[in-house]
């Protein structure tokens, strides 16, 4: 059988297309501007190289903050064009006063003006059409999923919510051949007979397999998946698609020999690594605190007339290891929240005051906690620290829940950034899988992502 190969950009795929040709579009836009108008407050040439590439940085971590490579939010018109004049505006704003390495301010003022539109005409240029051709059926990816104990409706919405173009459009149950799939969404089942065929008619371009040879595939479907790849057709195991597409373990396959299927990543003893770590934990501190300290009047009048007690308070949490310790916050319920003993904290919480309700929307109320990052209890980014009795809970009904205690709790995380705010075991759960994958996958590039998230949740006021 010949593979039919139809167009499909993977996910670090269209991310990398679409950091290249924001940066194509906006130099190419401006120079066309610089050859064709009266303009001349920015040319792209050799001679001005440190121009485009502070422009170029500039505008990769703008696009990125703003969420304008997160591909869930790329296939809107709206929110794109939000993104875009959010991004741009802030993106030409620092350009214009970096000094040294880029252009000097123009006499005529116009030209900052021909300057930004340019600059953001070009990228909503070059967005819409990425969301008109791009993200059009024609460059979907279909693929089958073949497994012995899993329910296809929830396997293919998580795996289509995490990639919009990823389609699973058929399965094979390898447990039970009779058995029919439930749901609202009706996925097509495949005899193994037609399999081959199910693969032309539909291009598929992919064969992800939840199963293993020794635990239920059979004769027939090994011979036919091994036929598959003598021709090139790609096949993939389940969980490593699950973790590139949903970034999250997932946990409900790992087993008691859990070390066989979670390798820890190399960075939690790499030296370097927790060298730099500590390095940017201090730096953090230092310039929260002292962001802190200057706000500290204005939050104290704040709590003042909205929240009616005292300004700070604190609690234990469990750490590494699980060890205990104590943080402090800024106090954004009322007092006495907890007479009849600790609760979940819940969405839209009564508890919280009004003044409360804006501390934990900008994250202000975390700002304290620094001061544990700066002592080493807690590290700038890592799985957030829970409360002594909830762990003991939460560790009788999750498995594994214990293995986010192996490095520094943090005061923002990758669960923190991914997912809103959960208050039941079921949240816990996702929570976890967002934990375990930062401890897997850590280092300084994932840092990096979850510190400019971090700085979307606080811009947009995502905080819980």
């Amino acid at each position: 059988m010949k593979k039919k190969t139809k167009i499909h950009f993977e996910i670090s795929e269209r991310k990398i297309l679409l950091r290249i040709l924001d940066v194509v579009f906006v130099l190419g836009g401006l120079q066309l501007v610089s050859r064709f108008l009266d303009f001349d407050y920015f040319q792209v040439s050799q001679a001005h190289w440190a121009w485009i590439i502070v422009l170029a940085v500039y505008l990769t971590i703008f696009c990125t903050i703003f969420e304008l490579y997160n591909l869930q939010k790329t296939n809107s018109y709206l929110k794109v064009f939000k993104n875009l004049v959010l991004a741009s505006s802030v993106t030409v704003l620092f350009y214009l006063l970096t000094p040294f390495y880029t252009p000097l301010l123009p006499a005529n003022r116009f030209q900052i003006v021909v300057f930004y539109f340019t600059f953001l005409g070009m990228l909503i240029l070059w967005r819409f059409a990425y969301i008109r051709f791009i993200s059009s059926p024609r460059f979907y990816k279909k693929v089958v999923v073949v497994g012995d104990s899993f329910n296809i409706n929830n396997i293919a919405t998580e795996l289509e919510k995490a990639d919009p173009n990823y389609i699973v459009a058929g399965y094979i149950d390898t447990r039970d051949p009779n058995q029919l799939t439930e749901g609202e969404r009706v996925i097509k089942k495949v005899r193994v007979e037609e399999l081959k065929e199910f693969i032309k008619k539909e291009h598929i371009g992919e064969i992800v397999v939840s199963t293993g040879y020794s635990t239920g595939m059979e004769k027939h479907l090994y011979d036919v998946l091994i036929d598959l790849l003598e021709v090139g057709f790609s096949i993939r195991e389940y969980d490593q698609v699950y973790e590139e597409l949903t970034s999250k373990i997932p946990v409900s396959r790992l087993q008691e020999d859990f070390y066989k299927y979670f390798p820890f990543s190399r960075s939690n003893h790499n030296k370097l690594y927790l060298f730099f770590h500590r390095i940017y934990d201090l730096v953090f501190s230092v310039v929260g605190l002292t962001l802190g300290s200057l706000l500290l009047p204005f939050v104290f009048i704040g709590n003042l007339l909205g929240n009616r007690g005292p300004l700070f308070y604190s609690q234990i949490r469990v750490g590494r290891h699980g060890e205990h310790f104590k943080i402090v916050k800024l106090r954004t319920m009322v007092t006495n929240a907890e007479a009849s003993g600790a609760q979940w904290a819940q969405a839209n919480d009564a508890r919280i005051t009004k003044f409360g309700k804006f501390l934990r929307k900008t994250r202000l109320d975390e700002i304290p906690q620094f001061y544990n990052v700066l002592s080493g209890d807690m590290s700038l980014i890592g799985p957030r620290p829970e409360r002594p009795v909830f762990v003991k809970e939460l560790a009788k009904e999750i498995p594994f829940y214990e293995i986010r205690h192996v490095i520094k709790p943090g005061l923002t995380g990758w669960a923190q950034v991914s997912i809103s705010y959960g208050s039941t075991v079921q949240d816990s759960l996702h929570k976890l899988q967002y934990d375990l994958y930062y401890i897997k996958k850590r280092g300084l590039f994932l840092d990096l992502r979850i510190i400019l998230k971090t700085l979307s949740t606080v811009i947009f006021f995502r905080g819980q």
